[in-house]
C-alpha cells in the first residue's frame, strides 16, 4: 500500500499519517521531519531549507526529491509507505513518476481555510523528535511535554497566523492543482473533514477500501 496524503497545512496529515502507519504496518515519510532534523543539525541542506520554511515558502524541488528517492529505497519501505507533505507541486509529482515511484491511492483531506487558521493556533511540536500535538484535539499527557521523548513542546514559526495565511496561499496556488493531476490518473480519494481525529481516520480507511 503506497499512499500520498494531500491537504492544506494544518489539515491533519501528520496525525493521520501516524495513525495509518500503525494501522497498515507501513512507514510514514514526512519531509517536514527530515528537513527539521537537517535544520537542527545545521547541515547545508538544512540551512537552505530553513530560509524558505521561515518565510512560509516551499523548499526547492531538488532538495525534496533527493530526500524522497533515498528514503523509499530503504528496507522498511519494501511493503509500502505513506508520503506526508510531498509532492507539493505538479513538478514534484512528475519527478516521482519519472523515478518509477507509483501510488495506490492519493487521499485529499478537505478542510476550510477558516478551520485551518483556528486549528493551527493550537498546534505544538516536540523540539527534539518532531512529534505533533494540538492543545485541544491531540493534547499531550502532560502540558508542554512530549509523550514520546519528554522534550519540550513549542509553537513553530510556521504555525504563527501571518505565516499560516502565507502558507495557505501557497497551498492553493502550488499544491491544490495536484488533486486534478491525480484525479486524471484515477487515484484521488477526497475525504471531508470529520468532527474527530478517529472519525477522520475511519473515513480515510473507507476511502482506500480498508
Amino acid at each position: 500500500m503506497k499512499l500520498i496524503l494531500l491537504g492544506a497545512p494544518g489539515a491533519g496529515k501528520g496525525t493521520q499519517a501516524e495513525i495509518l502507519s500503525k494501522e497498515l504496518g507501513i512507514p510514514t515519510i514526512s519531509t517536514g521531519n527530515i528537513l527539521r532534523a537537517a535544520i537542527k543539525e545545521g547541515t547545508p541542506v538544512g540551512l537552505e531549507a530553513k530560509h524558505f520554511m521561515d518565510a512560509g515558502k516551499l523548499v526547492p524541488d531538488e532538495v525534496i526529491i533527493e530526500i524522497i528517492h533515498e528514503r523509499v529505497a530503504a528496507e522498511d519501505c519494501k511493503n509500502g509507505f505513506i508520503l506526508d507533505g510531498v509532492p507539493r507541486t505538479i513538478a514534484q509529482a512528475e519527478s516521482l513518476e519519472k523515478a518509477g515511484i507509483v501510488f495506490d491511492d492519493v487521499v485529499s483531506l478537505e478542510i476550510s481555510d477558516e478551520v485551518i487558521m483556528e486549528r493551527m493556533s493550537g498546534r505544538r511540536v516536540c523540539e527534539h523528535c518532531g512529534a505533533s500535538y494540538h492543545v485541544v484535539a491531540v493534547p499531550p499527557k502532560a502540558e508542554g511535554v512530549c509523550d514520546k521523548c519528554g522534550g519540550a513542546l513549542i509553537r513553530r514559526k510556521d504555525d504563527e497566523p501571518g505565516t499560516v495565511k502565507a502558507r495557505l496561499e501557497v497551498y492553493h496556488r502550488e499544491t491544490e492543482p495536484l488533486k486534478e493531476f491525480y484525479a486524471q490518473r484515477g487515484l484521488l480519494r477526497p475525504v471531508e473533514n470529520q468532527p474527530t481525529v478517529a472519525e477522520n481516520s475511519q473515513a480515510i480507511l473507507r476511502a482506500i477500501g480498508r
